[in-house]
């Protein structure tokens, strides 16, 4: 098979995906109307057309029936993101005139769930444009999967785990191939949980408006604000309070909502992922506060609402901010960076290496280690979620997920150098190493080293870690390999 009839395998499932995202990126074009800004029709009017454009062109060639290798479905998912990264940054060129390369750095954040941004002064945004930043993250959350799994149930690529669920937890709970049957549903439950969302954060006294798209980004676990003070502008100590869970419910594993969906049963404190997600919050909570009112001298109540909301952004990937962290001690940043690097759960909106592989990390050097102390003979089980796995799929999936976190640091170590050649000398190298692992981990947390000013080069390399970092590093060195040598060797 040539490398053409390689591509075609997949260019009608991207197809079918663009043209069915590109509906629901219409959505700005309700609020251009409501909000009067009727300039920003033609701006905004050019993601749908565009994405609907390119998705028509794919399904105009011939296809190729045959089901995709899983390199082949890899090299779909990481087209379609990039695809959509370059497509949604129009608006910010023609609406607000930023410069290209900034807003596809703009783009790729909200489409990875990552938050950081390129613009200088998010209050001046039309709410158009506000309201575009807010949709890409709700969309880059569960969102984009519930539209692949609605649309393509029958094909290969739909099944791919793009948010990776634990592969042994056997046929009966595994969470992806009951959301592939139920994909209409996944759609249902997000939601309802965004709907529920904003009536919570409403609560807090804030407009419809801004719980709205705070709640959107927070259950998607994206960390966009609409006012370039962040979470911090409202100066609403309710508020902060009232977002916190809504950050956990889009980092907890959606299986939970799926499984209350069809048993009406929640069950949260039988998930190990869920409990450990609770456990690294109430540690990272505990030390920062502790941090805070042993180094930053805050008065206990600020210390307390601030080192509880940093470490539940943290720890769910969402990147909410309500304190400056350049000010903080260098071991409340390294604690935060932990919590960052580890992520939500699989199978959640979050970003990071997830929960589930630090789990299954640990268990299997603890297995290895086990092993070497017993006969060749022994047969020491491997445990997850209360069961027995086998010796050639509990290898298979240790070295997996290890292979993974090692791609992880490999790529954040590799960029970071980078960028430290690309930037002034003197930059605090301590800046750069933390907002490369959010950037990585698409937390988006940053020190403030990430702005328009930093080189053009830099800002090339972030974006291909927010891109990388989404789509957990293999699917992107996939996706090059497959545009150099192919799918054939």
């Amino acid at each position: 098979m040539n490398r053409l009839q390689q591509y075609l395998v997949v260019t009608g499932d991207i197809g079918e995906i663009l043209r069915y995202i590109s509906a629901g990126t219409c959505i700005p074009l309700i609020v251009a109307v409501i909000f009067g800004e009727l300039d920003m029709i033609m701006p905004m009017v050019t993601v749908p057309v565009a994405l609907f454009c390119i998705g028509s062109l794919f399904l105009e060639l011939p296809r190729r029936q045959k089901d995709p290798k899983l390199s082949q479905a890899f090299f779909a998912v990481a087209a379609i993101w990039i695809i959509c990264a370059l497509v949604g940054a129009l608006p910010f060129v023609f609406g607000a005139d930023m410069p290209y390369l900034d807003a596809v750095f703009e783009a790729m954040s909200g489409w990875t769930d990552t938050g950081m941004t390129m613009s200088r002064d998010v209050d001046a945004l039309p709410a158009t444009l506000i309201f575009w930043r807010t949709l890409m993250e709700w969309f880059g959350g569960i969102g984009i999967v519930a539209f692949s799994v609605a649309l393509l149930n029958r094909s290969s690529v739909s099944s791919l785990r793009l948010y990776s669920s634990e592969r042994m937890e056997g046929k009966k709970d595994a969470y992806f191939p009951s959301a592939v049957e139920q994909g209409k549903n996944i759609w249902k439950i997000y939601l309802a949980l965004t709907v529920g969302g904003t009536f919570l954060i409403y609560l807090s006294g804030v407009t419809l408006w801004d719980a709205l798209n705070i709640t959107m980004t927070a259950i998607s676990t994206g960390g966009f604000t609409i006012h370039s003070g962040g979470i911090g502008y409202y100066d609403n100590r309710l508020l902060e309070l009232l977002i916190i869970p809504v950050m956990i419910a889009g980092a907890l594993p959606f299986k939970l909502y799926f499984l209350l969906h069809r048993t009406h049963k929640f069950k949260i404190f039988e998930d190990d992922q869920a409990k450990l997600l609770f456990a690294i919050i109430l540690a990272g909570f505990v030390l920062i506060t502790a941090d805070l009112l042993a180094f930053n001298n805050m008065d206990p109540f600020s210390a307390v609402v601030n080192g509880l909301f940093m470490a539940s952004a943290a720890a769910t990937s969402t990147g909410f901010q309500t304190a400056d962290i350049s000010l903080w001690a260098p071991v409340s940043v390294l604690i935060l960076t932990m919590m960052v690097f580890v992520g939500g759960s699989s199978g959640s909106t979050a970003g990071g290496v997830k929960l589930s592989r630090v789990m299954i990390g640990f268990k299997g050097i603890k297995w290895w280690f086990k092993r070497s102390f017993k006969s060749t003979k022994a047969v020491i089980p491997f445990r997850y979620n209360g069961r027995n796995i086998v010796k050639a799929e509990a290898e298979l999936e240790v070295s997996r997920n290890m292979l993974t976190m090692v791609l992880f640091i490999i790529t954040i170590a590799i960029s970071m150098i980078a960028i430290m050649h690309f930037e002034r000398p003197d930059i605090d190298t301590s800046l750069v190493i933390f907002d490369v692992i959010s950037a990585t981990c698409n937390n988006g947390i940053s020190t403030g080293f990430v702005t328009p000013d930093i080189s053009a080069a830099s800002k090339i390399v972030l974006i291909l870690q927010m891109w990388l970092g989404r789509l957990e590093v293999m699917a992107v060195i996939v996706f090059f390999i497959g545009l150099i040598r192919g799918f054939e060797w």
